[in-house]
């Protein structure tokens, strides 16, 4: 059996590093394949939201805090990869409030439907704010602005939601086992 398959052989603080080795690992491959577009990941010249996705996947089953705080990061690392303006760490640690204050317990049970639902949802959000930061800046027609918004919202909020689960299920399984051993 891989080793990394089972964590609970190792030590607390290996673990830890692992499970840290995973998560930034993990967001190096999205910021990795954020611009990449593969054939059928494209949808009107629009791809899946890569961050969006990992910030959902982490704040599932986080605080609000710890949902905003990964969004603050996340948007960093989107906003020195693109123009700062507009920022995309109002968009992401928005998200990842929400995502954390959804009653998981009570409306949501976690599967790949559920997941990929809140992402649909938080895409949606996510493009709704960059719109209005561009319709702040000016220098585009309002009109222009908002039938654009249409269309990347829709086709980011479906090929994210499509592709959710590829990266949710890993990372919560992982993170589960590690939960599980960490508390037992």
């Amino acid at each position: 059996m891989n080793s990394l398959a089972n964590p609970s052989q190792f030590s607390p603080w290996v673990r830890q590093i692992l499970n840290w080795i995973v998560t930034v690992g993990s967001v190096i491959v999205c910021v990795m394949i954020l611009p990449t577009r593969l054939p059928g990941m494209e949808l009107l010249g629009i791809a899946p939201n890569w961050l969006l996705i990992w910030v959902v996947a982490w704040s599932v089953k986080r605080t609000a805090l710890q949902g905003a705080l990964a969004g603050l990061a996340l948007g960093l690392i989107q906003d020195g990869m693109t123009a700062p303006e507009p920022t995309h760490v109002v968009n992401l640690a928005l998200v990842g409030i929400l995502t954390a204050r959804i009653q998981k317990q009570r409306y949501i049970q976690e599967d790949f439907i559920s997941v990929a639902l809140i992402v649909f949802g938080m895409a949606v959000v996510g493009e709704t704010i960059t719109a209005i930061q561009y319709s702040l800046l000016g220098g585009r027609n309002l009109a222009e602005i908002w039938t654009d918004h249409q269309r990347i919202a829709l086709s980011s909020a479906i090929l994210s939601s499509l592709w959710a689960p590829v990266l949710y299920y890993p990372l919560n399984r992982w993170w589960e086992q590690i939960n599980s051993i960490d508390q037992s």
